[in-house]
Formats: structure tokens, sequence, C-alpha cells
């Protein structure tokens, strides 16, 4: 059993493409919502507009890509039609000159990035073995960590020459990770698509009780980390007393730390389990953004946030894996929905509720206060969660050690 590391490599092409997109996105949206309200409140609301979509439109268009036969595959339609859409929307947000604009630009783009995040995210299952998948995760999020990089450190270089130049750069790299995955990525086309058998045998009270924790603990750690995400650049400005553009090259370097760990991150959880490695990382995280409560020195926020990168890398890496390993052969689309529904309903109420704790404080110094609270909520629901490793037979272990 070996991973196909050509087809990963080029699968992580299309994460590169997606993650090049949401830093700059982040990190520069709500400066340009700055110049049209101060309400942090309010620009929550309009930064939780792509994950209101994702949780809406993500497991839908994910399930349907399970049932969906033709000549290009399940996947790739949904992929074709909704990637170069989204990228060419991406790039005209700079030149919307008003709110209404740019808010009805985000809303046409973020519903063509719901239609293909889901579908493209099931392809590595779909392609990768199971005890296999940690690796191949691992493979994809450092294409997609290296693009985190690229964004926050170039990106703020380009936004300082001129404010669109970061909006065009994720455009061009989307539309050619797309040409690179058309031409090279070919799905099975020869499979039949099984009706929903109604009460399949899968009902495994542990697996489902296991499955609901799971997600829950996605949905804290990703309402810790997405705060931090939207809201840094505004900490960074009125807390910090930085320029924007210097918060997302700070930024870079927890993408840098995740960028470099996220394929051993892999390797740990085939090795020690999946379970193990996320409570691990959990653990971590709550224990590294813990004293940047109380830290407003970038010397001591840079090392923290390259211990941060680590222990998120092992919780990113492993988490999706684990979902898609309690799935039904062919479910997998629909388990991405769920997936991608838990983190981006994180994403949608997380921002909203952090800005509106704000506007009551006053302050954006309490936002990693938020994120701690968030990542021991997560860590709490992960001690229930007992399935989603592999479980291997004699043979099975020992053909993975001479691989590795």
């Amino acid at each position: 059993m070996k991973l196909d590391m050509k087809k990963t490599f080029i699968l992580g092409l299309g994460f590169f493409g997606i993650n090049l997109l949401w830093p700059v996105y982040n990190a520069f949206v709500p400066i340009m919502l700055e110049q049209y309200t101060t309400k942090a409140t309010l620009i929550g609301l309009i930064m939780t507009i792509d994950n209101l979509f994702a949780v809406i439109f993500q497991p839908i268009f994910g399930a349907m890509s399970d049932r969906t036969k033709s000549r290009f595959g399940r996947r790739m339609p949904y992929i074709l039609i909704g990637m170069p859409i989204s990228a060419l929307l991406f790039s005209l947000i700079p030149y919307t000159n008003s709110l209404a604009t740019l808010m009805i630009t985000i809303i046409i783009m973020n519903f063509m990035m719901s239609v293909y995040r889901a579908p493209t995210v099931a392809l590595m299952p779909d392609i990768t073995p199971s005890p296999l998948r940690s690796k191949a995760n691992g493979i994809i999020n450092f294409m997609g960590g290296l693009a985190a990089v690229i964004a926050y450190l170039f990106g703020g270089l380009l936004y300082r020459t001129n404010p669109s130049y970061p909006f065009h750069l994720s455009t061009v790299v989307m539309l050619m990770a797309l040409f690179i995955l058309f031409v090279f990525i070919k799905e099975n086309t020869d499979f039949t698509v099984e009706k929903k058998k109604t009460k399949e045998k899968n009902k495994d009270v542990g697996k489902t009780r296991s499955l609901v924790f799971l997600l829950l603990a996605v949905f804290f750690w990703f309402s810790g980390y997405n705060a931090v995400e939207t809201f840094f650049s505004l900490y960074a400005q009125y807390v910090l007393n930085i320029d924007p553009s210097n918060a997302s090259i700070l930024l870079s370097i927890f993408s840098a730390s995740f960028l470099v760990f996220a394929i051993p991150s892999g390797y740990i959880g085939t090795k020690f389990g999946r379970r193990k490695t996320i409570l691990t990382g959990v653990t971590g995280v709550f224990l590294t953004f813990t004293p940047l409560i109380f830290i407003k020195t970038v010397p001591l926020i840079s090392v923290l946030f390259v211990l941060g990168g680590f222990f998120w890398a092992l919780i990113n890496i492993n988490s999706y894996p684990m979902v898609v390993e309690i799935a039904p052969k062919n479910g997998v689309g629909a388990y991405t929905g769920y997936y991608y529904f838990f983190s981006a309903s994180s994403a949608v109420l997380s921002p909203i509720l952090f800005g509106f704790i704000k506007d009551i404080i006053g302050s954006y110094g309490i936002l990693f206060f938020y994120s701690v609270i968030a990542f021991a909520i997560a860590l709490f629901c992960m001690t229930f969660v007992k399935h989603g490793d592999v479980e291997l037979d004699e043979e099975k272990k020992l053909a993975l050690e001479i691989n590795n």
C-alpha cells in the first residue's frame, strides 16, 4: 500500500488555489469594509457571508457530487463551473466603490466557491486508500499552507504598492490550478451510483456519538482560529499599533509553521493515531494562545505563532480523515459536506459573536482570550471521540511500516 505522490501533489494544487484566495480575503476585505463602517459587529457579519453560503450549500453540493455521473467524473463538473467564475469575481472586489457593490460581488463569488469546495476536498479520499489519508492530507495541506504564506507575505507587500494586486495574483493562480487539475486528475467514470439504502446497517451508536463530538470539536477549534484570522489585522492595528500590511506578514509566521509541519503531522497521525495527535494539537494551541492574552511584543508573538502553527497542523491534517473514516462508502462527499458545515458554521457565528463582545467591551484586546475559551471547549469534546482511527490487520500494518 503506497501513496501516489504525483496525484496527491497535483490535487494539492487545487488547494493551493483556494488557500491563496482566503488569506487575501480575510486580511484586506475588513480594511476595505472599514471605509464604509466602523462597527465591528457589521464587519464581522459581512465577513461571514462566505461561511454562511458554505454552511447552506457545501453539504448540498458535496452530497450531489456523490450521486453525479458524467464523462468528467463525479467531482470535476463542480470544479469546472465554480472555480473560474469565483476567481474572476474575486479580482473585481478592489474595484467596488460602495458597500452595496462590494457585498453583491462577495455574495456571488462565495456562492460559486461553495459549488466546488466540497467536491474538490472529496477528491482526496476518492483517490487515496484509508490508511494513507492523513499523509495525503498532510501533503495537500502543505500546498494550501504554502499558498497562505505566499498570500500573507507577498499580499502585504503587493497591497502597499496597489490594493488590487493581491486579488489579481490570487485570480491568476486559481485559474492555473484549475487547468492543471483538469488535465492531470482523471476520475474513474466507470462506477455505479448507489441509491441510498434507507437505513443502512451503518447505524453504529458508538460511531454516531464519535462523529457528533468530533464535528462539535471541529466547530469550536475553528471558532477560536477564525476569530484570530478575521480580526488579527484590526487587533494588530489598534492593540499592537502596527500597520495592517505588517500584520499580514506576522500572520505568515503562523502559516509558515503550519506549512513546515503539515507533512510530518500526517506521518505522526498515521504512526500514533489521529485521535491522540489531535488531542495533542488542541492542548498545544490552548497553551500557546494563553500567553498571547497578555503579551504585546512582536518578537514573542512571532515565537508563539511558530509553536501555534505546529499544533494547528496536528489538528487540521488529521481531523478531516477522521470524519471520512466514519463515512459509508458512497457518502464521502456528504460527510465532507458535514465537516464543512460545522467548520463554516463556526466561521459564520464566531466573528459575529466576537464583534458583538468587542463592541460591548470596546477593545480588540480580548481576541486571544476568546480564542483560548473556544479551544478549551474543543478539547473537552475530543475526549468523547472514540472512532475515526484506521483499524488495520497485522499484514497491512507491516506493509505500512515497510513503506514508511
